[in-house]
């Protein structure tokens, strides 16, 4: 019987074609609008030339034929459905991951396809900010997805953060890695991802530190919001990070046939960096919950603050508030009603009383 990859795309299941509606044209973008790079690997040595996605496994093909070890690296930035299914058609991916793929919005996980697996990573990146109390948003998200086989390494990145050059460029300069196959750029891949999320919770670290001086400065107001904002952002990190550990864990035990044991020590490094990064940020959600009860706590006893201040000005006009509906009264027969000094006398006792009345009130710290 046939393998996948050898079926034409006509008959592969769920093959994805666009036909055009009666009377409207069907416009397809090649490939190579979304292909960042296109790389063939020949024992530790990336070959020189530029490649399509077909003629690259082609050659590694031809170079396997020759006996020697080789495999292809292509990546991909945001691809469509007509441009990532022409990659799955040549190198023989399954449908369900291809869609996955070109819709993103996947949790962390991995996944094996017959002898390929297939890899989601959350990236993260930390968006500056003047103030934590002025940001709008501290951690933005991305995706990479990772098919790998046994020649091949596809990569699909989403979002404008999480470039690969710079892996590609180091991975390049280390035939020893290299070696190690396809199942090394995976691990490059992970581990800078993984590293990445250690870096963005130092910096959150930081916002958490200046939020909680800020929450319980006594010469500063409480702004939840900021508390809310963050606790959100750091929630989002954590669906990022979390669900990674246990397909890491997976990648270490379930897969001894595809990942040789070198590339398995250095995925459970990954792990251990990932776990931590784990830990961080379940303390950091902790803190902050205990910020929001604190700051509501600070509003609470501010409120108990105001309400007194207000009782004891309310209690201060009360008293010629009273007296001048007294007086008001209008009745012929009333005391000092036509005594030449009553009205001074009347002013004069409501200033003392009021007087009274507030040093009372700042004796015991209501004023």
């Amino acid at each position: 019987m046939p393998s996948f990859r050898q079926l034409p795309p006509s008959l592969r299941p769920n093959a994805r074609t666009k036909s055009a509606q009666p009377g409207a044209a069907s416009i397809h973008v090649p490939v190579a609008r979304a292909m960042v790079d296109c790389a063939v690997y020949c024992e530790g040595t990336r070959l020189s030339g530029k490649y399509t996605h077909a003629a690259a496994l082609n050659k590694v093909h031809e170079l396997e034929a020759s006996g020697k070890q080789a495999f292809a690296w292509i990546g991909l930035h945001g691809p469509d459905e007509h441009q990532m299914q022409a990659v799955a058609d040549v190198f023989g991916l399954h449908p369900l991951a291809v869609e996955d793929a070109v819709h993103a919005h996947q949790r962390p996980k991995l996944e094996r396809y017959d002898n390929t697996l297939f890899l989601v990573l959350k990236t993260v990146n930390y968006v500056e900010h003047a103030s934590v109390t002025l940001a709008r948003e501290i951690v933005e998200t991305g995706e990479i997805m990772i098919f790998v086989g046994s020649d091949f390494v596809v990569t699909i990145r989403h979002g404008e953060h999480g470039a690969l050059t710079g892996i590609r460029k180091a991975i390049d300069a280390s035939p020893a890695a290299l070696e190690l196959g396809p199942y090394a750029v995976m691990h490059a891949i992970a581990d800078h991802v993984v590293d990445s999320y250690l870096d963005v919770t130092d910096l959150i670290e930081t916002d958490i530190d200046a939020m909680e001086e800020h929450i319980f400065s006594p010469t500063r107001g409480t702004n939840i919001e900021s508390i809310y904002l963050l606790k959100r952002e750091v929630v989002e990190l954590r669906r990022a990070v979390a669900p990674l550990t246990l397909e890491l864990q997976r990648i270490g035990t379930d897969h001894n046939d595809l990942i040789s044991i070198e590339v398995r020590r250095y995925m459970r490094d990954v792990l251990d960096h990932n776990i931590r990064a784990s830990d961080r940020i379940t303390s950091y959600d902790e803190l902050l919950s205990s910020l929001v009860q604190a700051a509501v706590g600070k509003v609470a006893m501010q409120q108990n603050i105001d309400m007194r201040k207000i009782s004891a000005y309310v209690a201060i006009a009360a008293v010629p508030t009273a007296m001048a509906g007294i007086y008001g009264m209008n009745f012929d027969n009333m005391p000092e009603l036509h005594w030449t000094y009553g009205y001074p006398a009347v002013l004069g006792v409501m200033v003392i009383i009021c007087a009274l009345l507030f040093r009372a009130f700042r004796r015991n710290h209501w004023l």
